[in-house]
């Protein structure tokens, strides 16, 4: 991996898995339960300044990238009660790059946003840990990959997701040594 992949993707693209167990299970819920715990330490004690560096060339910084979790977490979180709720129901995908320069994110501190995911990942995880055998398989229908997302497939999404994107900014730290 090229130098520029590595800042991308610290932990790697996402690799898809092509079934689930249990034990998948239980990790992916694992991450997910655990990423407020460990977006703390990454933005502890950062000033303003550090939060505007973006975490590469042409990327967002720590402060859109916080944000962006929680936006992105947000709708995780209401696709899959839409999904547990309604019969494949149709989700409404955003620009989350538009997203990422709106003034919320700009005059919000980041603060609010790690507040919301712990909050958040709280509910979720909850509601994760809840499913019958039979729930996972349960879907929503993504209209700009044409495809159905089972529960499964988006739960090992964004427990890798979440830790992709605390990674850009513990590698960021780490690189200007915070």
């Amino acid at each position: 991996m090229d130098s520029l992949e590595q800042i991308k993707y610290p932990i790697g693209r996402y690799q898809a898995p092509s079934e689930f167990t249990p034990q998948l299970i239980n990790g992916w819920i694992a991450a997910i339960e655990a990423l407020p715990s460990w977006l703390d330490p990454c933005i502890e004690n950062l000033d303003e300044a550090q939060l505007e560096v973006p975490y590469r060339d042409g990327g967002w910084n720590s402060r859109q990238v916080i944000h962006h979790i929680a936006d992105s977490h947000m709708n995780a979180y209401i696709r899959l009660k839409l999904a547990l709720t309604e019969d494949n129901p149709t989700i409404k995908p955003y620009d989350e790059n538009k997203w990422a320069v709106l003034d919320d994110v700009e005059s919000v501190p980041v603060n609010v946003s790690i507040t919301l995911v712990h909050a958040l990942h709280r509910r979720w995880v909850a509601q994760l840990r809840s499913l019958s055998d039979s729930d996972w398989e349960r879907t929503y229908f993504h209209p700009e990959q044409n495809k159905s997302v089972p529960i499964w497939q988006m739960t090992a999404l964004y427990a890798w997701h979440g830790r992709h994107h605390m990674e850009q900014i513990r590698t960021l730290r780490e690189r200007m040594s915070w």
